[in-house]
């Protein structure tokens, strides 16, 4: 009895080690509300970019640094767009996004450009922008249910929008 009680023990506090090996978030103190955010809002997107070319040159960096791709599909036209790249940008999670991430931010004007980036993975329609894929460097899409997490980025806070992205990143 004593022995399948300290084995179960032991158990447990192994699984809870490894529970607690999730990356934690930054904490982002810069700005309380999303109204604090700079101003203009960054426009992240170009319209004229080829984003095949970009996913793949992404793809391999993330190949060789072992990092998560994280896919920003979006439009400038987008408010909640806009406020994620500003969150993103913020001092205190752009270096957390470079340390677990290779970025790429792709527009898909409203929802009718770049389509195929999402339909690589399984996404033939969008719910709304942005939509951000987090995906492996060998292809494998981890976040296919909460993809559109961040399309009312507007009713996030910042710490908020860090959380999401650290709940992806790999530990």
């Amino acid at each position: 009895m004593r022995r399948s009680l300290a084995l179960a023990l032991f158990v447990s506090a192994a699984c809870f080690s490894v529970a607690c090996a999730e990356v934690r978030a930054p904490q982002v103190t810069s700005v309380g509300e999303m109204a604090q955010l700079e101003t203009p809002l960054p426009t992240p997107y170009d319209d004229h970019a080829d984003a095949d070319a970009a996913l793949a040159a992404t793809i391999a960096r993330a190949k060789a640094s072992g990092k998560r791709v994280l896919i920003d599909l979006g439009g400038n036209w987008c408010t909640d767009c806009r406020i994620l790249a500003a969150v993103m940008e913020l001092p205190e999670l752009n270096p957390f996004i470079a340390k677990h991430y290779e970025v790429v931010v792709v527009d898909v004007g409203r929802m009718t450009r770049n389509l195929q980036i999402p339909a690589r993975y399984g996404i033939t329609k969008l719910i709304g922008v942005p939509t951000v894929l987090i995906v492996e460097p060998n292809g494998t899409l981890i976040n296919a249910t909460n993809s559109a997490d961040l399309a009312d980025a507007r009713s996030m806070n910042p710490q908020g929008i860090a959380n999401w992205l650290a709940r992806w990143a790999k530990p």
